[in-house]
């Protein structure tokens, strides 16, 4: 099952989002194959302001735990953590469940 995750991180946390960003970065890389899209979304400019995650979990008790495991999170970077089951219907890679 496909899940959409959008993360706000904290007003002022962008230090924190740097320091923590490779472990980030390692921590989606385990994940392998079921994450489809990843990245920050951007405050207006060039800096981020928080993550959005296209991922492939059987289920969402799944998801959950596997976010609990965030550097991100860990660290306490963000401010909210919204996530949903996800439909990609336009341009979808193939081989994605339906």
């Amino acid at each position: 099952m496909l899940f959409v995750v959008h993360t706000r991180d904290k007003a002022g946390a962008l230090d924190l989002r740097l320091a923590n960003r490779q472990a980030h970065l390692d921590w989606l890389h385990e994940a392998g194959d079921r994450i489809k899209a990843a990245g920050p979304w951007l405050d207006g400019g060039d800096k981020p302001a928080g993550s959005l995650l296209i991922v492939e979990m059987d289920d969402r008790a799944m998801l959950d735990a596997w976010l609990k495991d965030d550097p991100y999170a860990k660290a306490g970077l963000f401010d909210s953590v919204e996530a949903a089951p996800f439909k990609w219907v336009i341009n979808a890679p193939e081989g994605l469940p339906a």
